[in-house]
Protein backbone atom coordinates (compact mmCIF):
# COMPACT_ATOMS: atom_id res chain seq x y z
CA UNK A 1 0.00 0.00 0.00
CA UNK A 2 1.50 2.98 -1.06
CA UNK A 3 2.30 6.14 2.02
CA UNK A 4 -0.16 9.55 1.23
CA UNK A 5 2.53 12.48 2.46
CA UNK A 6 -0.62 14.99 2.93
CA UNK A 7 1.69 17.80 4.29
CA UNK A 8 3.58 18.61 1.22
CA UNK A 9 3.52 21.16 -0.91
CA UNK A 10 1.64 19.17 -3.22
CA UNK A 11 -0.22 15.90 -1.14
CA UNK A 12 0.93 12.83 -2.84
CA UNK A 13 1.32 9.29 -2.74
CA UNK A 14 3.72 9.09 -5.55
CA UNK A 15 6.75 9.73 -3.32
CA UNK A 16 7.47 13.37 -4.68
CA UNK A 17 10.41 13.86 -2.18
CA UNK A 18 12.57 11.34 -3.57
CA UNK A 19 12.30 12.98 -6.89
CA UNK A 20 14.09 16.41 -6.00
CA UNK A 21 13.75 17.43 -9.85
CA UNK A 22 10.28 16.51 -10.26
CA UNK A 23 9.17 17.91 -6.90
CA UNK A 24 10.82 21.10 -8.38
CA UNK A 25 9.09 21.15 -11.68
CA UNK A 26 6.02 20.76 -10.52
CA UNK A 27 6.13 22.78 -7.72
CA UNK A 28 7.16 25.63 -10.18
CA UNK A 29 4.42 24.89 -12.50
CA UNK A 30 1.73 25.10 -9.07
CA UNK A 31 1.70 28.68 -8.97
CA UNK A 32 0.94 29.07 -12.86
CA UNK A 33 -1.81 26.72 -12.30
CA UNK A 34 -3.34 28.84 -9.08
CA UNK A 35 -3.05 31.94 -11.57
CA UNK A 36 -5.47 29.85 -14.40
CA UNK A 37 -7.42 28.95 -11.28
CA UNK A 38 -8.21 32.57 -10.11
CA UNK A 39 -8.54 33.74 -13.92
CA UNK A 40 -10.87 31.09 -15.22
CA UNK A 41 -12.37 28.99 -12.72
CA UNK A 42 -15.34 29.91 -10.42
CA UNK A 43 -15.76 33.60 -10.95
CA UNK A 44 -17.54 34.14 -7.76
CA UNK A 45 -17.49 32.80 -4.11
CA UNK A 46 -13.30 32.42 -4.38
CA UNK A 47 -13.16 33.86 -0.78
CA UNK A 48 -16.23 31.81 0.65
CA UNK A 49 -16.09 28.96 2.88
CA UNK A 50 -17.45 26.17 0.81
CA UNK A 51 -18.33 22.34 2.56
CA UNK A 52 -15.87 20.18 0.17
CA UNK A 53 -14.44 16.21 -0.10
CA UNK A 54 -10.69 16.40 -0.14
CA UNK A 55 -9.08 13.16 -1.34
CA UNK A 56 -6.65 11.89 1.75
CA UNK A 57 -6.06 8.68 0.81
CA UNK A 58 -6.51 6.14 -1.87
CA UNK A 59 -8.60 3.34 -0.07
CA UNK A 60 -11.82 2.12 -0.51
CA UNK A 61 -12.85 3.66 3.07
CA UNK A 62 -11.82 6.96 4.02
CA UNK A 63 -10.35 7.84 1.50
CA UNK A 64 -11.69 11.44 1.81
CA UNK A 65 -12.85 14.25 4.05
CA UNK A 66 -15.38 16.81 4.58
CA UNK A 67 -14.65 20.18 5.92
CA UNK A 68 -15.11 24.28 4.63
CA UNK A 69 -12.31 25.39 2.30
CA UNK A 70 -11.81 28.25 -0.24
CA UNK A 71 -11.63 26.79 -3.45
CA UNK A 72 -8.30 28.49 -3.76
CA UNK A 73 -7.04 26.81 -0.99
CA UNK A 74 -8.19 23.43 -2.13
CA UNK A 75 -5.70 20.77 -1.54
CA UNK A 76 -4.54 19.61 -5.19
CA UNK A 77 -2.61 16.36 -5.18
CA UNK A 78 -1.10 13.78 -6.82
CA UNK A 79 -2.93 10.43 -6.32
CA UNK A 80 -2.39 6.87 -7.65
CA UNK A 81 -4.39 3.87 -6.62
CA UNK A 82 -2.79 1.21 -5.52
CA UNK A 83 -0.34 -1.04 -7.73
CA UNK A 84 -1.33 -4.29 -8.63
CA UNK A 85 1.28 -7.04 -8.06
CA UNK A 86 1.95 -8.66 -11.14
CA UNK A 87 0.21 -7.39 -13.20
CA UNK A 88 -0.01 -8.10 -17.06
CA UNK A 89 -1.09 -5.88 -20.06
CA UNK A 90 -4.60 -6.51 -20.45
CA UNK A 91 -5.27 -6.34 -24.39
CA UNK A 92 -3.95 -6.39 -27.72
CA UNK A 93 -0.37 -7.38 -28.98
CA UNK A 94 1.10 -7.78 -25.75
CA UNK A 95 -1.82 -9.69 -23.59
CA UNK A 96 -0.28 -11.67 -20.97
CA UNK A 97 3.17 -9.59 -20.93
CA UNK A 98 3.94 -7.49 -17.61
CA UNK A 99 2.94 -4.11 -17.52
CA UNK A 100 5.15 -1.20 -18.46
CA UNK A 101 6.62 0.58 -15.47
CA UNK A 102 8.19 3.33 -17.85
CA UNK A 103 6.91 4.64 -21.25
CA UNK A 104 8.02 2.05 -23.74
CA UNK A 105 9.90 3.73 -27.05
CA UNK A 106 7.83 3.07 -29.74
CA UNK A 107 4.48 4.39 -27.91
CA UNK A 108 5.91 7.14 -26.40
CA UNK A 109 4.04 9.92 -28.91
CA UNK A 110 0.91 7.67 -29.19
CA UNK A 111 0.75 7.99 -25.11
CA UNK A 112 1.32 11.15 -25.05
CA UNK A 113 -1.28 12.08 -27.25
CA UNK A 114 -3.78 10.18 -25.21
CA UNK A 115 -2.63 12.14 -21.87
CA UNK A 116 -2.84 15.21 -23.02
CA UNK A 117 -5.93 14.93 -25.14
CA UNK A 118 -7.58 13.45 -21.72
CA UNK A 119 -5.73 16.20 -19.88
CA UNK A 120 -7.09 19.15 -21.91
CA UNK A 121 -10.64 17.93 -21.12
CA UNK A 122 -10.40 18.94 -17.12
CA UNK A 123 -9.47 22.31 -17.20
CA UNK A 124 -12.06 22.93 -20.20
CA UNK A 125 -14.94 21.98 -17.93
CA UNK A 126 -14.14 24.28 -15.54
CA UNK A 127 -13.60 26.76 -17.80
CA UNK A 128 -16.92 26.17 -19.86
CA UNK A 129 -18.49 26.01 -15.76
CA UNK A 130 -17.12 29.36 -14.48
CA UNK A 131 -20.42 31.48 -14.40
CA UNK A 132 -22.89 29.11 -13.30
CA UNK A 133 -22.24 30.25 -9.44
CA UNK A 134 -24.19 33.60 -10.07
CA UNK A 135 -27.57 31.84 -11.06
CA UNK A 136 -27.29 28.00 -8.25
CA UNK A 137 -30.75 26.82 -7.94
CA UNK A 138 -29.83 26.38 -4.21
CA UNK A 139 -26.50 26.15 -1.86
CA UNK A 140 -26.18 22.54 -1.92
CA UNK A 141 -26.20 22.55 -5.69
CA UNK A 142 -23.36 25.78 -5.82
CA UNK A 143 -21.33 23.43 -3.73
CA UNK A 144 -21.51 20.26 -5.89
CA UNK A 145 -20.29 22.64 -8.92
CA UNK A 146 -17.52 23.59 -6.54
CA UNK A 147 -16.98 20.27 -5.94
CA UNK A 148 -16.81 19.16 -9.49
CA UNK A 149 -14.94 22.45 -10.60
CA UNK A 150 -11.72 21.52 -7.72
CA UNK A 151 -11.79 17.50 -8.50
CA UNK A 152 -11.53 18.63 -12.30
CA UNK A 153 -8.50 20.70 -11.20
CA UNK A 154 -7.24 17.53 -9.40
CA UNK A 155 -7.68 15.38 -12.31
CA UNK A 156 -5.69 17.97 -14.38
CA UNK A 157 -2.92 17.18 -11.65
CA UNK A 158 -3.08 13.75 -12.04
CA UNK A 159 -2.10 14.00 -15.58
CA UNK A 160 0.08 16.78 -15.68
CA UNK A 161 1.87 14.43 -13.06
CA UNK A 162 2.49 11.61 -15.84
CA UNK A 163 3.59 14.34 -18.48
CA UNK A 164 6.19 15.60 -16.18
CA UNK A 165 7.56 12.10 -14.78
CA UNK A 166 7.25 10.28 -17.66
CA UNK A 167 8.39 12.49 -20.79
CA UNK A 168 10.63 15.29 -19.95
CA UNK A 169 11.00 18.47 -21.71
CA UNK A 170 8.18 17.66 -24.03
CA UNK A 171 5.77 16.64 -21.27
CA UNK A 172 6.71 19.95 -19.76
CA UNK A 173 6.15 22.20 -22.38
CA UNK A 174 2.59 19.92 -22.87
CA UNK A 175 1.60 20.84 -19.51
CA UNK A 176 2.07 24.46 -19.81
CA UNK A 177 0.31 24.45 -22.91
CA UNK A 178 -2.79 22.97 -20.93
CA UNK A 179 -2.79 26.07 -19.18
CA UNK A 180 -2.40 28.30 -21.92
CA UNK A 181 -6.28 26.87 -23.99
CA UNK A 182 -9.24 28.35 -23.24
CA UNK A 183 -12.55 26.49 -23.91
CA UNK A 184 -14.46 28.66 -26.51
CA UNK A 185 -10.95 30.98 -27.18
CA UNK A 186 -10.97 31.60 -31.20
CA UNK A 187 -7.31 31.58 -31.35
CA UNK A 188 -6.49 28.92 -28.66
CA UNK A 189 -9.46 26.44 -28.18
CA UNK A 190 -9.70 23.27 -26.42
CA UNK A 191 -8.48 20.13 -28.03
CA UNK A 192 -12.08 18.69 -28.65
CA UNK A 193 -14.87 21.24 -29.72
CA UNK A 194 -17.41 19.69 -27.14
CA UNK A 195 -15.07 20.94 -24.61
CA UNK A 196 -15.40 24.84 -26.59
CA UNK A 197 -19.02 24.69 -26.17
CA UNK A 198 -20.97 27.39 -23.94
CA UNK A 199 -22.52 25.76 -20.65
CA UNK A 200 -24.45 29.24 -19.57
CA UNK A 201 -27.48 27.81 -17.27
CA UNK A 202 -27.84 25.14 -14.69
CA UNK A 203 -30.26 22.54 -17.15
CA UNK A 204 -27.27 22.53 -19.52
CA UNK A 205 -24.82 22.06 -16.26
CA UNK A 206 -26.78 19.12 -15.36
CA UNK A 207 -26.83 17.67 -19.12
CA UNK A 208 -23.14 18.33 -19.42
CA UNK A 209 -22.42 16.34 -16.18
CA UNK A 210 -24.51 13.51 -16.88
CA UNK A 211 -23.57 13.33 -20.56
CA UNK A 212 -20.38 14.82 -20.86
CA UNK A 213 -18.88 13.70 -17.72
CA UNK A 214 -20.12 10.04 -18.66
CA UNK A 215 -18.08 9.97 -21.81
CA UNK A 216 -14.86 10.67 -19.28
CA UNK A 217 -16.62 7.53 -16.94
CA UNK A 218 -15.82 5.33 -19.69
CA UNK A 219 -12.56 6.67 -21.61
CA UNK A 220 -11.23 7.00 -17.93
CA UNK A 221 -12.47 3.04 -17.79
CA UNK A 222 -10.66 2.28 -20.92
CA UNK A 223 -7.41 3.96 -19.83
CA UNK A 224 -7.49 1.98 -16.53
CA UNK A 225 -7.08 -1.01 -18.96
CA UNK A 226 -3.67 0.22 -20.19
CA UNK A 227 -0.72 -1.60 -20.12
CA UNK A 228 0.88 1.40 -19.03
CA UNK A 229 0.54 1.00 -15.04
CA UNK A 230 1.21 4.28 -13.68
CA UNK A 231 -1.72 5.77 -16.48
CA UNK A 232 -3.69 2.64 -15.74
CA UNK A 233 -3.31 3.52 -11.79
CA UNK A 234 -3.73 6.94 -12.41
CA UNK A 235 -7.37 6.76 -13.96
CA UNK A 236 -8.78 3.70 -11.43
CA UNK A 237 -8.42 6.49 -8.98
CA UNK A 238 -10.03 9.36 -10.80
CA UNK A 239 -12.77 7.33 -11.44
CA UNK A 240 -13.27 7.08 -7.74
CA UNK A 241 -14.16 10.65 -8.05
CA UNK A 242 -15.51 10.74 -11.44
CA UNK A 243 -18.86 9.10 -9.91
CA UNK A 244 -19.72 12.21 -7.90
CA UNK A 245 -19.80 14.03 -11.20
CA UNK A 246 -22.25 11.82 -12.66
CA UNK A 247 -24.55 11.67 -9.77
CA UNK A 248 -24.55 15.40 -10.04
CA UNK A 249 -25.85 15.48 -13.78
CA UNK A 250 -27.83 12.04 -13.67
CA UNK A 251 -29.74 13.14 -10.72
CA UNK A 252 -30.03 17.26 -11.31
CA UNK A 253 -32.07 16.14 -14.59
CA UNK A 254 -34.58 14.04 -12.64
CA UNK A 255 -34.90 16.73 -10.42
CA UNK A 256 -35.65 19.28 -13.52
CA UNK A 257 -38.03 16.32 -14.84
CA UNK A 258 -39.46 16.03 -11.34
CA UNK A 259 -40.43 19.29 -11.10
CA UNK A 260 -41.39 19.67 -14.65
CA UNK A 261 -43.99 16.83 -14.26
CA UNK A 262 -45.83 18.28 -10.75
CA UNK A 263 -46.25 21.15 -12.78
CA UNK A 264 -47.56 19.75 -15.76
CA UNK A 265 -50.00 17.59 -13.40
CA UNK A 266 -51.18 20.69 -11.71
CA UNK A 267 -51.65 22.90 -14.81
CA UNK A 268 -52.38 20.29 -17.22
CA UNK A 269 -52.33 21.36 -21.02
CA UNK A 270 -50.86 25.12 -20.33
CA UNK A 271 -47.67 26.70 -21.14
CA UNK A 272 -45.15 25.79 -17.93
CA UNK A 273 -43.49 29.22 -19.38
CA UNK A 274 -46.33 30.75 -17.57
CA UNK A 275 -45.27 29.00 -14.11
CA UNK A 276 -41.50 29.34 -14.18
CA UNK A 277 -41.33 25.54 -15.06
CA UNK A 278 -39.21 24.27 -17.95
CA UNK A 279 -41.37 22.53 -20.33
CA UNK A 280 -40.81 19.04 -21.24
CA UNK A 281 -39.60 19.76 -24.74
CA UNK A 282 -37.02 22.29 -23.78
CA UNK A 283 -35.46 19.47 -21.54
CA UNK A 284 -35.34 17.01 -24.81
CA UNK A 285 -33.60 19.99 -26.40
CA UNK A 286 -31.16 19.97 -23.80
CA UNK A 287 -30.94 16.30 -24.12
CA UNK A 288 -30.30 16.21 -27.98
CA UNK A 289 -27.26 18.58 -27.76
CA UNK A 290 -24.95 17.37 -24.93
CA UNK A 291 -26.03 13.36 -25.96
CA UNK A 292 -24.93 13.61 -29.74
CA UNK A 293 -21.69 16.06 -28.83
CA UNK A 294 -21.18 13.76 -26.07
CA UNK A 295 -21.02 10.71 -28.29
CA UNK A 296 -18.44 12.59 -30.53
CA UNK A 297 -15.80 12.73 -27.75
CA UNK A 298 -15.59 8.80 -28.91
CA UNK A 299 -14.10 9.71 -32.07
CA UNK A 300 -14.59 7.89 -35.55
CA UNK A 301 -16.56 5.01 -35.68
CA UNK A 302 -13.67 3.67 -38.56
CA UNK A 303 -10.77 4.67 -36.70
CA UNK A 304 -7.09 3.48 -37.46
CA UNK A 305 -5.87 5.34 -33.90
CA UNK A 306 -8.18 3.23 -32.04
CA UNK A 307 -6.72 -0.13 -33.71
CA UNK A 308 -3.43 1.20 -32.58
CA UNK A 309 -4.46 2.25 -29.21
CA UNK A 310 -5.67 -1.32 -28.42
CA UNK A 311 -2.90 -3.36 -30.32
CA UNK A 312 -0.03 -1.56 -28.89
CA UNK A 313 -2.10 -2.34 -24.67
CA UNK A 314 -2.08 1.43 -24.25
CA UNK A 315 -6.22 1.70 -24.21
CA UNK A 316 -8.35 -1.25 -23.64
CA UNK A 317 -12.63 -1.72 -23.97
CA UNK A 318 -14.50 -0.21 -21.18
CA UNK A 319 -13.48 -3.22 -18.03
CA UNK A 320 -11.66 -4.97 -20.47
CA UNK A 321 -10.38 -7.58 -18.09
CA UNK A 322 -13.83 -8.04 -16.05
CA UNK A 323 -16.13 -8.48 -19.10
CA UNK A 324 -14.35 -9.37 -22.02
CA UNK A 325 -13.33 -13.32 -22.63
CA UNK A 326 -11.04 -12.50 -25.97
CA UNK A 327 -8.24 -9.32 -25.40
CA UNK A 328 -6.47 -9.58 -29.17
CA UNK A 329 -9.19 -8.21 -31.41
CA UNK A 330 -7.90 -10.29 -34.08
CA UNK A 331 -10.03 -12.41 -36.31
CA UNK A 332 -13.14 -10.64 -35.61
CA UNK A 333 -15.18 -7.88 -36.53
CA UNK A 334 -17.90 -5.54 -35.88
CA UNK A 335 -20.72 -4.45 -38.68
CA UNK A 336 -21.22 -0.56 -38.72
CA UNK A 337 -23.81 0.94 -40.97
CA UNK A 338 -21.63 3.66 -42.96
CA UNK A 339 -23.14 5.68 -46.36
CA UNK A 340 -21.93 4.35 -49.75
CA UNK A 341 -23.68 6.14 -52.51
CA UNK A 342 -25.96 8.28 -51.15
CA UNK A 343 -27.76 5.16 -49.14
CA UNK A 344 -26.91 3.45 -45.64
CA UNK A 345 -25.45 0.16 -45.79
CA UNK A 346 -23.63 -2.07 -43.43
CA UNK A 347 -20.13 -2.48 -43.92
CA UNK A 348 -17.63 -5.31 -41.39
CA UNK A 349 -14.41 -3.64 -40.33
CA UNK A 350 -11.92 -5.54 -38.23
CA UNK A 351 -12.86 -5.47 -34.34
CA UNK A 352 -9.70 -3.23 -33.53
CA UNK A 353 -10.68 -0.24 -36.12
CA UNK A 354 -13.99 -0.53 -34.45
CA UNK A 355 -12.97 0.23 -30.75
CA UNK A 356 -14.54 3.63 -30.52
CA UNK A 357 -18.02 1.91 -31.30
CA UNK A 358 -17.77 -0.91 -28.63
CA UNK A 359 -16.93 1.93 -26.33
CA UNK A 360 -19.60 4.05 -27.86
CA UNK A 361 -22.29 1.32 -27.41
CA UNK A 362 -21.78 0.57 -23.69
CA UNK A 363 -22.08 4.66 -22.88
CA UNK A 364 -25.67 4.78 -24.80
CA UNK A 365 -26.55 1.84 -22.72
CA UNK A 366 -25.76 3.55 -19.44
CA UNK A 367 -27.66 6.68 -21.12
CA UNK A 368 -30.74 4.52 -22.13
CA UNK A 369 -30.71 3.18 -18.14
CA UNK A 370 -30.80 7.06 -16.46
CA UNK A 371 -33.40 8.14 -19.02
CA UNK A 372 -35.67 5.05 -17.64
CA UNK A 373 -35.34 6.66 -14.50
CA UNK A 374 -35.98 9.97 -15.86
CA UNK A 375 -39.19 8.66 -17.81
CA UNK A 376 -40.62 7.19 -14.42
CA UNK A 377 -41.23 10.52 -12.82
CA UNK A 378 -43.34 11.02 -15.63
CA UNK A 379 -45.00 8.07 -15.16
CA UNK A 380 -45.64 8.34 -11.50
CA UNK A 381 -47.05 12.06 -12.46
CA UNK A 382 -49.44 11.15 -15.13
CA UNK A 383 -47.88 12.38 -17.69
CA UNK A 384 -47.92 10.12 -21.23
CA UNK A 385 -45.31 12.07 -22.96
CA UNK A 386 -41.58 10.62 -22.56
CA UNK A 387 -37.79 11.65 -22.89
CA UNK A 388 -35.53 10.12 -25.40
CA UNK A 389 -32.45 9.79 -27.01
CA UNK A 390 -31.68 10.47 -30.38
CA UNK A 391 -30.17 8.22 -33.18
CA UNK A 392 -26.15 7.62 -32.90
CA UNK A 393 -25.82 9.10 -36.39
CA UNK A 394 -27.85 12.73 -35.36
CA UNK A 395 -26.25 15.95 -35.30
CA UNK A 396 -22.61 14.09 -35.95
CA UNK A 397 -19.37 16.08 -36.25
CA UNK A 398 -16.63 13.37 -35.80
CA UNK A 399 -16.47 10.24 -37.50
CA UNK A 400 -17.87 8.51 -40.43
CA UNK A 401 -22.20 10.69 -40.13
CA UNK A 402 -19.87 13.87 -39.88
CA UNK A 403 -20.60 16.50 -42.84
CA UNK A 404 -23.93 14.48 -43.51
CA UNK A 405 -27.52 15.01 -42.28
CA UNK A 406 -29.34 12.37 -40.16
CA UNK A 407 -33.23 12.84 -38.64
CA UNK A 408 -33.70 12.12 -34.79
CA UNK A 409 -34.32 8.50 -36.04
CA UNK A 410 -30.91 7.91 -38.11
CA UNK A 411 -32.04 8.02 -41.76
CA UNK A 412 -30.27 9.69 -44.46
CA UNK A 413 -31.98 13.55 -45.67
CA UNK A 414 -31.45 16.10 -47.35
CA UNK A 415 -29.82 18.96 -45.95
CA UNK A 416 -32.72 21.14 -46.23
CA UNK A 417 -35.14 18.92 -44.72
CA UNK A 418 -32.45 19.13 -41.43
CA UNK A 419 -32.50 22.24 -41.34
CA UNK A 420 -36.53 23.02 -41.67
CA UNK A 421 -36.54 20.58 -38.44
CA UNK A 422 -33.98 22.65 -36.26
CA UNK A 423 -35.91 24.32 -34.14
CA UNK A 424 -37.56 21.51 -33.19
CA UNK A 425 -34.90 19.19 -32.01
CA UNK A 426 -32.45 22.39 -30.66
CA UNK A 427 -33.09 25.60 -28.29
CA UNK A 428 -34.35 28.48 -30.08
CA UNK A 429 -33.45 32.06 -28.94
CA UNK A 430 -36.72 31.87 -27.22
CA UNK A 431 -35.73 28.91 -25.60
CA UNK A 432 -32.45 30.24 -24.12
CA UNK A 433 -33.70 33.98 -23.38
CA UNK A 434 -36.63 31.96 -21.47
CA UNK A 435 -34.29 30.11 -19.66
CA UNK A 436 -32.05 32.93 -18.79
CA UNK A 437 -35.01 34.54 -16.97
CA UNK A 438 -35.55 32.05 -14.32
CA UNK A 439 -31.92 31.47 -14.03
CA UNK A 440 -32.03 33.46 -10.74
CA UNK A 441 -30.13 32.31 -7.74
CA UNK A 442 -31.49 30.86 -4.47
CA UNK A 443 -29.34 30.75 -1.86
CA UNK A 444 -31.36 30.77 1.56
CA UNK A 445 -30.12 27.67 3.34
CA UNK A 446 -32.61 24.39 2.81
CA UNK A 447 -34.78 26.71 -0.13
CA UNK A 448 -34.44 25.77 -3.95
CA UNK A 449 -35.37 27.80 -7.06
CA UNK A 450 -39.12 26.84 -8.24
CA UNK A 451 -37.98 25.34 -11.44
CA UNK A 452 -36.09 22.20 -10.07
CA UNK A 453 -37.04 19.87 -7.41
CA UNK A 454 -35.25 20.08 -4.36
CA UNK A 455 -31.92 17.79 -4.18
CA UNK A 456 -32.79 13.72 -3.57
CA UNK A 457 -30.50 13.77 -0.52
CA UNK A 458 -27.47 16.02 1.35
CA UNK A 459 -23.85 15.81 1.03
CA UNK A 460 -21.18 14.25 3.20
CA UNK A 461 -24.08 13.66 6.07
CA UNK A 462 -25.34 16.74 6.21
CA UNK A 463 -29.33 17.70 5.20
CA UNK A 464 -30.83 20.17 2.28
CA UNK A 465 -30.76 22.72 5.56
CA UNK A 466 -26.72 22.31 5.99
CA UNK A 467 -25.54 26.00 4.95
CA UNK A 468 -23.12 24.06 2.08
CA UNK A 469 -21.35 27.34 1.06
CA UNK A 470 -21.03 30.24 3.84
CA UNK A 471 -21.66 33.76 2.04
Amino acid sequence: MSTVDLLAKIPNNVDLKGDKKLQRALEEWQPEYLKWWHETGPALHQDKDVWLRTAIDVTAEGWAQFDYVRTPDYRWGIFLADAVPDRKVQCGDHFGQPAWQEVPGEYRNMLRRIIVTQADTEPASVEQQRWLAQTAPSLMDMRNLFQVNVEEGRHLWAMVYLLHKYFGKDGREEADELLRRRAGDPDKPRILQAFNNPCNDWLSFYAFTMFMDRDGKFQLAALAESGFDPLSRTCRFMLTEEAHHLSVGETGVQRVVKRTAELMREHPGKDLRSYGGVPLDVIQKIINYWFTYSIDLFGGEISSNAADYFASGMKGRFREEAKETEHTGLDQGKVIPVVQDGKLVNREVPLRNAMNECLRDGYIQDCERALAIWNKELEKSGVEQRLTLPNRRFHRHVGEYANMFFDYEGNLVAKEAFDARKAAWFLTDDDLAYLRSIMKPCLEPGKVAGWVAPPLKGIGGKDMNFEYVRL
